[in-house]
């Protein structure tokens, strides 16, 4: 399959071609279609991957709608698999999507590369993973229970991971090599290395001791700032005389899974998600074995409220903990909660678990970024109501919302059906968070409103992020599209959409009753000033902020509330390091400095320059006058660009302006480094006697 680079944009800055190409070739089976399962399936078709098959045998139930977005109410009693199979395959026509609800045998289990179990009884899970494991397909089973998670990976007895991080390699210049054994290598001190012992480094453009260009990788130690050792003996090597680029290699790593039941008995160490809970991981690893238990006796999962059911998976944890190698330290309270609250399926927890269930789909599938290894748990039960909830508020309502209800009660659901929301941004987060909200019934009832504002439209590049937006709403309102999209999920979603920018010159839009009418922002901004200043009115006016932010795989995320935390602009991140711009226009030696430098050249000639211009046509006497009244040699600079535009270097053509460009490139590619290289030579010397062509320089 080709890969579409307009629309994979951003993830082929993150994966690179290669990893995009072997995602391409995989085939990827997810078995069960509630809340968790069409998340992963969203994510996985939208990141490229050659095909995807959806398992489920279950019918959809109207508590369903809570969690699964792509099911309606009309779609109750039929497979849940079939009723959102033309959905998910609406989010990428390029990915073939299909349903199924056939055995999981070897016949099926052999299309495959990845496997992923939401929802699949554990002896079903242990049978399926047995056979995954011995015919090299990678199986990850995922579920969530209310305000608890499990993730389990198998890739396999020899995985092998060709990036374990994904980070652009770092790289540094040679400024001395000291022979030895071990080698002392120190760099220019004008940036700091970022080499850590026991990592592989290579050289290139060392002058003298050669021995070391294009070498096989070595082994660094005692890394400082600015200095290292190689593990190699260059007693016997040529006089180091000047220059060398190292580079650090990533040489990969091979990964051995265990099987399901192996790390059943024998888990290892869990990934930690929170380290005030170091003890919560084998708790729970113990908790899920008995929930399993407790739905193969009795077919369900413990009712909310039941003190019996609780009472009985209790004692089914202990009766699991006791027969155990290792033994947890098992926590009545937490076993409480887990069991009343494992039978519903939470939207929040089920799209934080598709993103991660996807990413290690996707690292299964490009052999890119370390995967799970292998267990990781995760509670919520922060977000619990302080005291019991008493049966009437937990008991079903015959509504959508009856999985939210079970955990958290009748009363704040009907609070935050009438909650007055403001979400600033429709981009990817934006889209997730209206997505969210739409499924958790926020702003659905009496007296909500849920406002939603961007000036931005929608580009084909979005389409792989977006995933409320299709090919044919390219053009049109990012808000608008969102909205709309979102009242498809729950028409009870009271909406307001509009593209105002958020800014000091919108205040007559967004003005004080506005601000004073909210009952939570929710930012999903893509720049800091305008989260600055959306901060600053919340901060004014005493309202709740919930702030987060999005890069590559990184992300963050900031609550912030009145008179409690601190707030968004309270703290900067530290000024970056600039470079002096003699330094980027003579000698730039990093790619920082190249894009810096054409970004100073695109803004001068393509942005700055025709504004001058273009001030200039609106009112020449005014223009002139104002420039001969100015001392400032900026002035003068400015006009003589309107001179070089207008007059000078006017395109009157197409030709002619095939004529600037080969013009310009003639003078930055040719005529300014024929210039440098001649007023210094190689073997020109500084005052000092020292080479002038000496590191940094290159």
């Amino acid at each position: 399959m080709e890969i579409d680079e307009d629309l994979h944009s951003r993830q082929l800055a993150v994966y690179g071609k290669e990893s995009m190409r072997r995602m391409a070739t995989c085939n990827v089976l997810i078995c069960g279609l509630g809340g968790l399962g069409v998340e992963v399936a969203k994510n996985v078709v939208l990141a490229g991957v050659k095909s995807i098959t959806l398992h489920d045998r279950a019918d959809t139930q109207l508590r369903d709608l809570g969690s699964q977005f792509y099911l309606t109410p009309a779609d109750v009693g039929r497979n849940r698999a079939e009723a959102c199979r033309d959905a998910i395959q609406e989010l990428n026509p390029a990915v073939p999507v299909a349903a199924s609800s056939a055995a999981l045998d070897p016949s099926l289990l052999a299309q495959f590369q990845v496997v992923v179990a939401t929802e699949l009884p554990l002896a079903e899970s242990i049978r399926v993973d047995d056979w995954c494991h011995s015919h090299g397909v990678a199986f990850i089973k995922a579920d969530v229970r209310g305000v608890f998670a499990q993730v389990f990976c198998d890739f396999g007895p020899a995985f092998q991971v060709l990036d374990v991080d994904g980070e652009e390699l770092h790289a540094g210049i040679v400024a001395g090599i000291t022979p030895g054994n071990p080698t002392l290598v120190t760099a220019v001190e004008d940036e700091r290395l970022e080499f850590q012992d026991g990592e592989e480094v290579t050289f290139v453009e060392v002058a003298g001791m050669t021995e070391l260009n294009n070498r096989a990788p070595i082994r660094v130690k005692n890394c400082k700032a600015h200095s290292f050792e190689l593990e190699i003996d260059s007693t016997g090597f040529s006089p180091y005389q000047s220059g060398g680029i190292v580079t650090q290699h990533k040489s990969g790593k091979v990964l051995a899974f265990k099987t399901l039941a192996q790390a059943l008995a024998d888990p290892g160490e869990f990934l930690l998600t929170d380290f005030a809970k170091l003890d919560r991981s084998a708790l729970l690893h113990v908790g899920f074995q008995a929930l399993d238990a407790f739905q193969a006796e009795h077919g369900r999962f413990p009712e909310p409220g039941s003190q019996a059911d609780a009472d009985q998976l209790v004692a089914k944890a202990a009766e699991i903990n006791e027969a155990a190698a290792e033994k947890a330290e098992l926590d009545e309270g937490v076993l409480r909660k887990l069991a009343g609250t494992a039978r519903a399926t939470l939207n929040p927890m089920a799209a934080m678990f598709g993103g991660v269930v996807g990413q290690e789909v996707v690292k299964a599938a490009s052999a890119k970024f370390h995967p799970l290894h292998q267990w990781l748990y995760f509670d919520s039960i922060e977000s619990l109501p302080d005291a019991p909830l008493s049966a009437e508020e937990v008991a079903p309502q015959g509504t959508r919302y009856d999985d939210s209800i079970a955990v958290f009660g009748r009363s704040l659901q009907d609070k935050m059906a009438g909650l007055k929301m403001f979400l600033v941004g429709a981009g990817a987060l934006g889209c997730e968070f209206l997505k969210n909200f739409a499924l958790m019934g926020v702003a659905c009832g009496e007296g909500g409103l849920l406002t939603v504002t961007d000036d931005d439209t929608i580009e084909k590049s979005n389409l792989s992020r977006q995933f409320l937006f299709r090919d044919w709403n390219i053009g049109a309102p990012k808000s608008t599209c969102a909205s709309e999209a979102a009242a498809r999920i729950n028409p009870d979603l009271k909406l307001r959409a509009l593209q105002n920018r958020v800014s000091p010159e919108t205040e007559d839009v967004f003005d004080d009753a506005f601000w004073g009418g909210l009952d939570v922002v929710v930012n999903a901004l893509d720049n800091v000033n305008a989260r600055l200043y959306v901060d600053s009115r919340c901060v004014y006016f005493c309202r709740p902020l919930l702030e987060s932010g999005t890069l590559g795989t990184k992300c963050n995320t900031q609550m912030v509330v009145p008179r409690l935390t601190e707030n968004y602009g309270a703290s900067r991140d530290p000024p970056e390091k600039q470079a002096p711009m003699c330094t980027l226009h003579s000698f730039p030696h990093n790619i920082h400095h190249c894009l810096t430098y054409a970004r100073s050249e695109f803004e001068g000639l393509l942005e700055k320059t025709p504004a001058e211009a273009n001030a200039f046509l609106a009112d020449p006497e005014k223009y002139i006058s104002s420039a001969k009244s100015s001392s400032d040699a900026a002035a003068r600079e400015q006009l003589q660009r309107v001179v070089e535009v207008l007059v000078a270097e006017r395109c009157t053509s197409f030709e002619e302006c095939i004529t600037w460009a080969r013009t310009k490139f003639q003078q930055q590619f040719y005529d300014r480094i024929a210039q440098l290289v001649f007023t210094f030579p190689e073997d020109a010397k500084t005052s000092t006697g020292a080479l002038f062509w000496s590191p940094p320089k290159r």
